[in-house]
């Protein structure tokens, strides 16, 4: 079972490499630079593990319970990770290419990023917020 701890721990580190992405990925010339690479590489795996280990253990939990709100909050977010998974591989096939950013349009590029950032982020705070009570709340009335 993963603890609230190592989640808010994923959280943080997906956090901090959005955020120096952002920074590194506002210059043309910062794009194809191997470190950058290797940092977008990184927080794509970060995301994609922090996604699976959600639905694995804290989704699954919840959706196991006869409390109908602990199942509809656990819907919610089975729906809204689903969501976010689809439009994260989309984007990725669109940018990535054998562990190597291929950006066109810097300006579509650099959008898209931001837009791809802001939705992993509002997602994590809407973990925060309201999933991670609502698993504590679970697990503390059994």
């Amino acid at each position: 079972m993963i603890t609230f701890e190592e989640l808010h721990q994923q959280n943080h580190k997906i956090t901090e490499l959005s955020n120096v992405l952002t920074q590194l990925v506002c210059e043309r010339a910062l794009c194809d630079n191997p470190v950058t690479s290797e940092l977008f590489f990184r927080y794509i795996d970060a995301v994609k593990t922090h996604f699976d280990l959600e639905n694995k253990h804290l989704i699954t939990e919840l959706l196991r319970q006869k409390d109908k709100e602990a199942v509809n909050t656990a819907n919610d977010f089975l729906a809204g990770s689903a969501e976010i998974k689809r439009v994260f591989n989309k984007y990725v096939r669109k940018w990535c290419r054998n562990k190597k950013l291929r950006i066109g349009s810097h300006d579509q590029f650099l959008a898209e990023t931001e837009d791809m950032f802001r939705l992993v982020l509002d997602h994590l705070e809407k973990e925060t917020e309201r999933l991670y009570p609502t698993v504590k709340r679970v697990r503390e009335a059994a």
